[in-house]
Formats: C-alpha cells, sequence, structure tokens
C-alpha cells in the first residue's frame, strides 16, 4: 500500500535542501536517510534521502543528486509516498495511519450515526476528519481526545463526543453583534448612575 508521507515545499539555501510539510506520525522511520521514496507527479522520483535535520521547527531534507537551489526549487509541491505494509501497525496504540481511518463510521456515544471518513486533513495544528454525512455534505472533525473518544478499528467506527454546534449549527451558542452593544450600552448606564453625583 502506498501512503503519501510528506509534501516538498519551498528551497532551503542553496545546497540543495527543500522544507517539507510532513504528513506521517512516524518521519523520522519514513523519512530518514537512505529512504527511497516515490513521488506525485511520479516523473520526479524515485527520490531517495541523503540527509535530514531539522531547523526553526521544520524538517529539512537533501536528496541524492540534488546540489543547488534550482535542483531543489523544481520538486516544489512535489508529494513523496512510502510503500507501506498495509498490516503493519504504528508502534504507539494511540496512533493510526491514514488508511485505518479512511471510511470508518463516526457515530455519537449512544451510536446515533453522524457519517463516514473521507479524508485526513492534516493542519499544522491539529488533524481534522472530513466526515461525510448521509445527505451529502460534509463536516470537519478535530481530531483530538477531547472529541473522539474512541477508535474502534475491529468494528469500524469512530466514536466522538463533539461540542456543542460542531455536528449541529442549530445547537451553537452564538452571540450577535446587537447583543453585545445592548449588554455594554446596559453596563454603561449602570456605571453611569453609581458615579458619584458631583456638587451642583
Amino acid at each position: 500500500m502506498q501512503l503519501v508521507v510528506a509534501r516538498i515545499g519551498r528551497a532551503h539555501g542553496i545546497k540543495g535542501e527543500v522544507t517539507v510539510e510532513v504528513r506521517t506520525d512516524e518521519p523520522e522511520l519514513r523519512l530518514g536517510p537512505g529512504a527511497v521514496l516515490a513521488t506525485d507527479p511520479a516523473a520526479t522520483g524515485p527520490l531517495t534521502i541523503e540527509s535530514g535535520r531539522v531547523h526553526s521547527g521544520r524538517l529539512l531534507l537533501r536528496f541524492e543528486g540534488v546540489r543547488d537551489r534550482t535542483g531543489a526549487e523544481a520538486l516544489r509541491n512535489t508529494l513523496l509516498i512510502a510503500d507501506v505494509d498495509p498490516e503493519e501497525l504504528p508502534e504507539d496504540e494511540d496512533e493510526f495511519y491514514d488508511h485505518q481511518l479512511i471510511d470508518l463510521d463516526v457515530v455519537l456515544a449512544d451510536g446515533t450515526e453522524i457519517g463516514r471518513i473521507t479524508e485526513i486533513s492534516h493542519l499544522p495544528s491539529q488533524d481534522l476528519f472530513i466526515v461525510e454525512r448521509p445527505d451529502g455534505s460534509e463536516v470537519m472533525i478535530p481530531f483530538v481526545e477531547e472529541i473522539v473518544s474512541e477508535i474502534d478499528l475491529a468494528e469500524q467506527r469512530a466514536v466522538i463526543t463533539p461540542p456543542p454546534g460542531l455536528i449541529d449549527e442549530s445547537e451553537a451558542v452564538v452571540v450577535s453583534s446587537r447583543d453585545e452593544e445592548a449588554e455594554s450600552d446596559e453596563v454603561a448606564a449602570e456605571e453611569s448612575s453609581e458615579a458619584p453625583k458631583g456638587d451642583v
């Protein structure tokens, strides 16, 4: 099975290094020196990682045969793809590969069906489940412990406890600017009535 493990970003410096947007929980395994990765577009690869280092919180990679900034820039936006055994599981039992999560049914704790995971969006701050509802609409669910309470691969489902408004917008608590203005006017009126009166 092939999985996207990174996307190449901008060139860094003049010696062929590139920044990468990591899309795997195991970069030290998938993006280590010597790893040979397929690419999308395919004509760009395969690419062999020569070295890697972290700089200012970003992973920088250098590939064999890429020696200057021009070569590095030519790789920009290329997806790096690793071959992964479908039966292989992450070392941490609380981590999952994307292919394990795609197509899981998303349900509430009481069994209410929400939809099906069709995509995992990897953002810098957190991962998101893109969930297709039965009516064809989509909802984004943050993959965080406070919301996703259980991943049951045997039952092929993800159990969630969403905050009000995440699934059903009608449940969201919204304070309109008009309400805020009215509240501030009331506070101002109270403060003026409490203010000490000057001598007449």
